[in-house]
């Protein structure tokens, strides 16, 4: 789905894919940061730890505000928001907890631009690198997300039950994780 964010100026795609190959993602990603002058950033995660598009909305919203405020960690568009995605002020550890990795088969996908056809024409580049359309019902929860999810930002289920309003224990599992997202920023 592509969002407009007013404020900084920038569209983004959040989507994602189902059954493809890491080495094809991989590839991509490096002839993507090979190109020296990149008005489009791409930044892909493990889909199985995606707590819904809202993760990922929040992640990049996140990641806008960290530049314009001129505190980002890293000097990547991508990675800030692969930062704010894992919670993790560490590239590597983010990596290590959202990152695509060889047994990686469901792939969500973020794509920041300033112009809708360029961010289209790179959605479409992926597309027909991974060999797939987009599925953005990979973003979607369910109880083995759920639980990868919890394990992966160390969410207990007290902490769940706290939250957890009318027995939506899903939408307390997004609330939990997008409040991770924003406690990056607080964090020194």
């Amino acid at each position: 789905m592509l969002f407009y964010f007013e404020e900084y100026e920038k569209y983004v795609e959040i989507t994602g894919y189902r059954n493809i190959s890491f080495q094809q993602a991989e590839h991509f990603l490096k002839e993507k940061r090979q190109q020296t002058q990149q008005a489009v950033w791409v930044q892909f995660f493990n889909a199985n730890l995606i707590a819904t598009q809202q993760h990922l909305y929040f992640a990049v919203l996140n990641a806008l505000q960290a530049f314009k405020n001129k505190t980002n960690i890293s000097k990547s568009l991508a990675m800030e928001t692969m930062l704010y995605a894992s919670a993790q002020r560490q590239i590597q550890r983010a990596i290590l907890r959202l990152g695509i990795k060889q047994d990686c088969v469901d792939m969500a996908v973020v794509i920041i631009g300033e112009k809708p056809k360029e961010i289209d024409s790179v959605l479409k580049e992926i597309s027909a690198h991974v060999g797939t359309e987009p599925d953005e019902t990979v973003l979607e929860l369910s109880e083995d997300k759920q639980k990868s999810i919890q394990e992966a930002f160390g969410i207990g289920a007290e902490e769940l039950r706290a939250v957890q309003k009318g027995g939506d224990l899903q939408g307390a599992l997004v609330d939990l994780v997008v409040e991770q997202v924003a406690l990056l920023s607080t964090q020194l």
